[in-house]
């Protein structure tokens, strides 16, 4: 049964990776711009995130179980389908089908571990088991992408996620036991068209801000949209009867500082993604097949770690190894904001696996802690928060070094700023471990 799961939340991860090297491909194939092939790669995230916590609701009010069998069955399809796409709209909107799958496999598969394993201790190491899927998609999805791109073309990188959703699907419905229903969670379309509205107008904005500029009145008035209606969701989800993310879950410290420090940590390790191949790829010449490898520091680390990590957590608690981790992946960001054109690799490589080797022990105990401070009958509503606030975090994570360094001189002084940024960040989703997590409300 974990094993199924954990197929099902590899093939999610999997396809956030494996698309990035087959961009140049598609635009040869399909035709269309920079933006174009920037909406084919964010249609999946931004759907993704949006529906996150409405998945998570509809977990909890249906069962985790169904939820995730229609949202695998609509992510195998929609990967179907998108390897026939005829044009690039078509694309498009198939991978936005494919973040609506995504959405429901992540908080449901959450759902699903938790209910099986109900000893904090065995849960922490099954979700380190959980959690060491995405080092393995991470590490895999560029060079499985690149392989199967040069060899069969675009398309076949859809057709892979076919048999190992199947796969998934197989397992989970034969193994998997069905979570309790809460039939008094009701439905929150409110809340909801607020919530998609909040994220849909911060991702335009940070998408779409070095196009039109910071200051201009698309990006000004997409901020706006994005801050008026998360306003309005914090004030549906207080008086509504049935709210899609019930605020007494923030009446746990553990639960708040878990989202803020999930925020944290996919702000850096987004950024670093984002700026070390630009600086492999512009600064010292490198193939993006080079900088790829150039990353597996960072990357296999998180392949085994959670599975040890995991273990040490449900032994001492979380506290102590997010503690850790926060300050391991701070010391790896630090190195690297003094990397230059005459740096030897072995410095980046020092603090990507400096990096690497934190985030595991950062991931899997927050995602126990927050999942085992919430009432169980809201394990899928808190899923789907974490996981959201995470969302979040990796745009904020791209588009702030983006800022930075647009209004630099240089694209290295950007750089150096962006990570030294990105360094404050993660020290204070240390501070906030240590000072909350684990706590008692």
């Amino acid at each position: 049964m974990l094993a199924g799961l954990c197929l099902g939340y590899f093939m999610v991860l999997l396809d956030t990776t494996v698309v990035s090297v087959a961009l140049p491909a598609i635009r040869s194939d399909l035709g269309g711009g920079l933006a174009g092939l920037q909406w084919v790669a964010n249609a999946y995230t931004i759907v993704f995130a949006g529906l996150l916590l409405t998945m998570g609701a509809l977990s909890d009010r249906l069962g985790a179980k169904r939820i995730y069998a229609a949202g695998l069955a609509a992510f195998v399809a929609a990967s179907a389908l998108s390897a026939a796409a005829p044009s690039l709209g078509a694309l498009i909107a198939l991978r936005a089908l494919l973040g609506l799958g995504g959405a429901a496999l992540l908080p449901a598969s959450l759902a699903l571990v938790a209910n099986e394993y109900p000893d904090p201790a065995r849960r922490t190491r099954a979700l380190g088991i959980w959690a060491a899927v995405t080092g393995v998609a991470l590490a895999s999805g560029p060079v499985a992408g690149g392989v199967l791109v040069d060899a069969f073309g675009w398309r076949s990188i859809f057709l892979l996620n076919v048999p190992l959703g199947l796969a998934s699907l197989a397992a989970t419905v034969r193994l998997a036991a069905e979570t309790p229903r809460q039939r008094s969670r009701g439905f929150d379309p409110a809340g909801q068209l607020a919530a998609i509205a909040a994220i849909a107008g911060l991702s335009y904005a940070l998408m779409e801000g070095e196009s039109y500029g910071w200051g201009s009145a698309p990006v000004l008035g997409a901020l706006a949209i994005a801050i008026a209606a998360a306003a309005a969701f914090v004030v549906i989800e207080a008086r509504g009867r049935s709210p899609l993310l019930p605020l007494s879950l923030f009446r746990h410290p553990t639960v708040s500082a878990g989202m803020l420090a999930g925020m944290a940590i996919n702000v850096g390790f987004a950024g670093i993604l984002f700026l070390l191949p630009l600086y492999f790829q512009q600064t010292l010449g490198w193939s993006a097949g080079s900088s790829g490898l150039a990353l597996l520091p960072l990357t296999l680390p998180m392949a085994v770690g959670p599975i040890l990590t995991g273990r040490l957590a449900s032994r001492i608690g979380p506290r102590i190894p997010l503690t850790v981790g926060f300050v391991l992946v701070s010391a790896g960001t630090l190195v690297q904001a003094w990397i230059g054109a005459d740096t030897p690799y072995a410095v980046p490589a020092a603090g990507l696996l400096l990096t690497g080797i934190g985030i595991p022990f950062i991931i899997p105990p927050l995602t126990a802690a927050v999942l085992s401070s919430a009432p169980k009958e809201l394990t899928g509503a808190a899923s789907g928060a974490l996981n959201s606030s995470r969302q979040v975090g990796s745009a904020l994570g791209v588009a702030i070094p983006g800022a930075i360094i647009a209004a630099s001189g240089s694209f290295l002084s950007g750089l150096h700023l962006a990570l030294l940024a990105a360094f404050f960040v993660l020290l204070a989703g240390g501070v906030l471990s240590y000072a909350y997590i684990g706590r008692r409300p």
